[in-house]
């Protein structure tokens, strides 16, 4: 399937996990690809067919300079892939102000600053389009990811507003919304858990399906949405959760 030929695509959080996977998918089907990471994890080494390129969510200025450079390589952007994001655990109680500000500032106000660079470039694009990664979290209630949930939550509603602004300039904006993901995040959360064998087999009883959500899964979602193939799908979330959002299954016996 080569329904990217022609198109070039930006995907941030690319130099790992679901953001690498989608950029090796995207790929695959033909995009130019850009990945946007940390300098560090752009340093430590991008596969040689994408466009590596350091930028910080947090900083408008490298988003701004990463999103020029991407452009002036490909001769425009078509596709925006905002998937870089950080974790949090803990109620109410556990997150300090300090770290509220840091989560959303990067999960949330990092999407906007990405897709505002975009804008122009997306705006001369035949085909336009911006997949954001939300969660399960942000519409179904889980224990100890207040911070999260709320941050992912406003990913959810800030997709909405967004498809609704830019949908009669021709771009398209839509979410996914993974459950728990097998990344290299949920890795370093078992591996900090007292015991990582029960907590991991906690995680995956907790999902339908019976297992964690693969990263290439998540990538064939965003694929979908950023496809010329969906030119009718925009302001919607995609599930890819095993079913963990819609059924209430028995316990198993």
């Amino acid at each position: 399937m080569n329904d990217f030929d022609g198109l070039s695509a930006v995907v941030t959080g690319g130099a790992s996990g679901i953001g690498l996977a989608t950029a090796h998918l995207l790929a695959a089907r033909g995009a130019d690809v850009a990945v946007l990471d940390l300098p560090q994890a752009v340093a430590a080494g991008v596969p040689e067919q994408f466009v590596g390129l350091s930028a910080d969510v947090a900083d408008d200025r490298s988003v701004r300079a990463a999103v020029a450079a991407a452009a002036d390589r490909f001769g425009g952007i078509d596709v925006v892939v905002n998937n870089a994001g950080i974790g949090a655990q803990g109620t109410i109680e556990d997150n300090a102000d300090t770290e509220w500000a840091r989560v959303l500032d990067v999960n949330v106000v990092g999407m906007v600053r990405v897709a505002r660079a975009a804008l122009p470039h997306l705006r001369r694009s035949s085909h336009a389009a911006v997949v954001n990664t939300s969660s399960i979290a942000a519409t179904a209630g889980l224990p100890r990811r207040a911070l999260y949930s709320a941050a992912k939550g406003a990913v959810y509603s800030l997709t909405l507003a967004m498809a609704a602004d830019h949908i009669r300039e021709g771009i398209r904006v839509n979410c996914v919304s993974p459950g728990t993901a097998d990344t290299p995040w949920v890795g370093r959360l078992l591996e900090s858990a007292p015991d990582p064998i029960a907590e991991r087999a906690a995680l995956e009883d907790r999902q339908p399906h019976g297992r964690l959500v693969s990263a290439d899964e998540v990538a064939s979602a965003i694929a979908y949405l950023a496809s010329p193939q969906a030119g009718s799908t925009t302001g919607t979330s995609l599930a890819v959760d095993g079913g963990m959002q819609g059924l209430r299954l028995r316990p198993r016996t």
